[in-house]
Parts: C-alpha cells; structure tokens; sequence
C-alpha cells in the first residue's frame, strides 16, 4: 500500500516543474542556502568525504558542485585487465541479463521495448537485439558521475524527452515501461566488443544530465534531439574509466551491448554493489 501510495503521488505531481525547481535550489550560490542544503542532505546520508577531492562540503559553490564532486585520483581504481569491462559508476545492479525478443527486463514481470529506449528508431536497436544489458542504480549518496566500462568513440548522442517518475526499486516494480518512459540521454559508442549503449536515464528532482563533450543537455527539447552524431568534425574519443557525463542528482545508467559480445560476472546479481572501475564482465575477442 506505501508503495502504491508512492506512486500515485508521482503520477499527480508536476513533475517537470518540481524537478527544475530543486534545480535552481541546487544551484544556489548563497552560503546559508546552499550549506543548508549540503548538511540536511549529509544528515540523511551517509557520505564518506574523506574520498573526495574537496573534503569540506560547505567549500563547494553550489549543492549541484557537492552533489558530483570530483573524487581522489586513487579513490576508484579501473581494472585495467585485458577483456575487463568495468562498472561505469557507483551503484547497485537493478537487474542484469539478456535481452530477449527486442525486451528488456524491468522488474516483477515487467519489461520494456529496446526499440523505445533507444528513442524510437528499429535501426538504432538492431545492433542489441539479443544482445545484454545491465541497469545500475545511483543512490543518493552515490558517487554521480559516469565513466566509460570501456575505451570508445562516440557515434550518437539522442536526447528523448519523457516523464521524470523516481527510478527505485518500487516505481520499477510498480510503473509500466519506466525506463523507455522517463526523460533520457541515450549515447552509442563503437568499442573493440562491438557496438555499445550507454543510456543515463533521468528522474524525479534530477536537475540535469550532462556529458563532458557538450555539457548539461537535459532537459534540452520537448520533442527527440540529436546532440551529436558520426558526422560532426571533432571526434569523441575516451578511453577507459574515463568520465563521459555526470548526473546533478542521482538516477540510473542502462549498459547495452550486442549479442556474444561479453559475459557478466557469475556473482553479480539484482541488488548487488558495484563500484565505478570494478570488473563486472569479460569482453569476447572480437574473432572469438
């Protein structure tokens, strides 16, 4: 029943508005709002800023800048291990596997079309179709920003307008299509394992998604947009463990690749930890 509650909550609230509202909160540069802010946040979780660049949270101009501070260069190692594909960010896997018959798994029953995911377009899809995925949800305390599991070159970066429901465990149990329906960027990469999908999904009181090629991209458009595409002259390229965008407030990333391109980690599970730079596949030699 709380959870039925919960949901029904978001489907009568003003979304949008709410969420770009916390937005100008989050950006707020007057010490008492912002230090405000950081330490009621702090009080509710728990967060360990001896990690962090900046140890003191009230040095930060912003509660945005708190919120995806830099973390020390030895805080996350990247397993640099020939075929390790790494986790792109801190995080706890909400669900895992393959995706069958163009349908990804959501949760209790539920799934959604990898053809709506990706924006709309069955050509975008192809390349996973039977392929794998894995959806990594960022908590509040997370640390939020998102990094490569792999080295590769940007091929297309779409932004797809949609609702901002909550991306927990009870709005994916309990809201159809959440993850095809919700506000998103969806990025395509080329890898050594094939084509590869990132998609950073937004949520409700997320203030923004943004890349470190474009900056802050959502929201952008009421309607699809192309951000970048093959075509544009200056080409993006990162390498592994790189960052490749960030969250201003917490959410969740979607990993795709194609069929026989890796194999997960045995141990990893729905509800398992990940941290940004561990292990969680083993890529296939692409003669293999």
């Amino acid at each position: 029943m709380k959870d039925q509650l919960f949901i029904l909550l978001q489907h009568l609230l003003p979304q949008h508005l709410l969420s770009r509202l916390v937005g100008r909160l989050a950006d707020c540069r007057i010490p008492w709002v912002k230090n405000g802010f950081i330490d009621l946040f702090r009080r509710r979780y728990p967060i360990d800023m001896s990690l962090a660049q900046e140890e003191d949270p009230h040095a930060y101009p912003s509660f945005n800048a708190f919120f995806t501070r830099a973390l020390k260069p030895d805080a996350r190692p990247i397993d640099e291990s020939a075929l390790a594909i790494v986790s792109p960010a801190d995080g706890a896997i909400s669900q895992l596997g393959k995706i069958d018959y163009g349908r990804i798994f959501q949760a209790k029953g539920r799934g959604y079309s990898l053809v709506s995911l990706l924006g709309g377009d069955s050509e975008r899809a192809a390349p996973f179709i039977d392929g794998q995925f894995a959806t990594i949800y960022l908590s509040p305390r997370d640390y939020h920003r998102v990094h490569m599991p792999v080295a590769g070159t940007l091929r297309e970066a779409i932004y797809v307008p949609g609702d901002l429901y909550s991306v927990n465990q009870a709005t994916a149990a309990g809201v159809e299509n959440l993850f095809a329906r919700n506000e998103r960027l969806v990025t395509l990469f080329d890898t050594e394992y094939g084509p590869m999908a990132m998609v950073l999904v937004g949520a409700m009181i997320v203030a923004g998604i943004e890349t470190v090629w474009s900056g802050q991209i959502a929201p952008a458009s009421k309607q699809p947009l192309t951000l970048y595409s093959r075509t544009e002259p200056a080409r993006v390229q990162l390498a592994k463990g790189a960052e490749m965008g960030r969250f201003k407030l917490g959410s969740t990333v979607i990993l795709l690749f194609g069929r026989d391109a890796l194999q997960w980690q045995e141990t990893l599970a729905a509800g398992a930890t990940v941290t940004l730079g561990r292990c969680i596949g083993q890529g296939n030699q692409p003669d293999a």
